[in-house]
């Protein structure tokens, strides 16, 4: 069979693949972004569900309007003026996850050659998403602030056929930073300078564990070039596999446009499930429930970090999300330490698919959500020991 050209640049997702292959119950996992399913609102979904079908039962279960069920839609709204964001329903199309926001941005703004500027490390999903339009990727350097300006301003003014910067400013997957405001005003003075659309990823923002929550990057924009995506993958159940896209006018047109081709809408059921949720109970006290047991066992990963790593293993420290970035000596490579600590029944994320240009094999992702507080220690205590072990042969202590 002949298949189109993109299926050439498509490949498994890498984090698919190890979830796969650590399917045993005694592998101590840090490799996927997976929320803590015993914080699932199993019961109050169970009275939710019947409320839905009781009151509504034959509209839940018909197609729907492509931008979303509207009373949702209104909630989403309001939720976003915590982070500066002022709109309406009007302004919000309701996806099936941010990662079907991602892809509908790839379709929007990609031509085959066209460049994506994103921050180097940058998320799997989204570099996924994007490849499938044949796009190249220019990577910007990040730091404890996130993406470098003075980078970015170099590459804007030299790289041609730039179609859309993407970036994950808060709690950044898989580096854990979170960006600061002056970063944020200056990435829409430069998009504004450079006449670029932005997409402002932001699964993670709302389990923020101490400090204030910054503004959105959507928050400063005056022009209306950010797409904002956001997610209750993460926050409340990901399995109904409800997000949303929030952008002005006719760039939110374009992503409509797009869905109705995709899946003409998501959920029915799903969405009114939600909204009724929402009403029914108080969701921020089960996110404040939600980043209680995730501040703790990002806690006891960075104690034990710091307690069975090597002295010269670099990590970030997150104030929130669900990962850590840790970087090896350059001579390392993670994806070999990862064969040695499966072994012993601990997996994590090699970094080097997190570049989308290649390189960087001495960084890894840990992800400290899903694992109890006894299992994190565990883990981590047996990873530092294969590291101590590849170094001391190395000679790299």
């Amino acid at each position: 069979m002949k298949f189109a050209r993109r299926m050439e640049a498509l490949k498994a997702s890498e984090i698919r693949e190890i979830l796969k292959l650590i399917e045993n119950p005694d592998v101590i996992s840090f490799a996927g972004g997976l929320p803590a399913p015993e914080l699932f609102p199993v019961e109050e979904m169970k009275k939710v569900s019947v409320a839905v079908l009781e009151e509504d039962g034959q509209q839940a279960l018909q197609y729907s309007a492509t931008e979303g069920y509207r009373p949702l839609r209104e909630k989403i709204a309001k939720r976003m003026e915590v982070i500066g964001i002022g709109t309406t329903a009007d302004n919000i199309l309701i996806t099936s996850g941010s990662q079907q926001g991602l892809d509908f941005s790839g379709k929007v703004f990609l031509d085959e050659d066209d460049v994506v500027v994103c921050e180097s490390p940058s998320y799997l999903g989204a570099i996924n998403a994007f490849r499938a339009y044949s796009p190249k990727f220019v990577e910007i350097e990040t730091d404890e602030d996130g993406m470098i300006i003075e980078d970015l301003e170099k590459a804007l003014a030299e790289t041609k056929n730039i179609k859309m910067i993407y970036v994950i400013p808060d709690f950044q997957n898989p580096s854990g930073r979170t960006w600061s405001i002056e970063r944020r005003k200056r990435l829409i003075a430069l998009a504004n300078q450079y006449d670029l659309p932005v997409v402002e990823d932001n699964p993670y923002g709302e389990l923020r564990f101490e400090g204030e929550r910054p503004p959105a990057i959507k928050s400063f924009d005056t022009e209306g070039r950010v797409i904002y995506l956001g997610t209750f993958s993460k926050t409340f159940c990901p399995g109904l596999r409800l997000g949303w896209t929030l952008g002005d006018g006719e760039l939110l047109q374009k992503y409509i446009f797009v869905k109705q081709g995709a899946d003409l809408h998501t959920n029915t059921l799903t969405q009114r499930e939600l909204n009724k949720f929402l009403e029914m109970y108080d969701i921020d006290a089960h996110i404040e429930k939600i980043k209680d047991v995730y501040r703790k066992r990002r806690d006891v990963m960075m104690d034990s970090i710091k307690k069975y790593f090597p002295k010269n293993v670099k990590y970030t420290y997150p104030e929130g999300g669900l990962f850590t970035w840790c970087e090896l000596p350059q001579e390392m490579n993670a994806r070999e330490i990862f064969l040695k600590s499966i072994k012993v029944n601990v997996a994590f994320v090699p970094g080097g698919s997190f570049f989308p240009n290649g390189g960087k094999e001495n960084t890894f992702r840990l992800n400290y959500s899903m694992m109890s507080e006894e299992k994190i220690e565990e883990g981590i205590k047996r990873l530092g020991k294969v590291l101590q072990e590849e170094m001391t042969a190395g000679k790299t202590i």
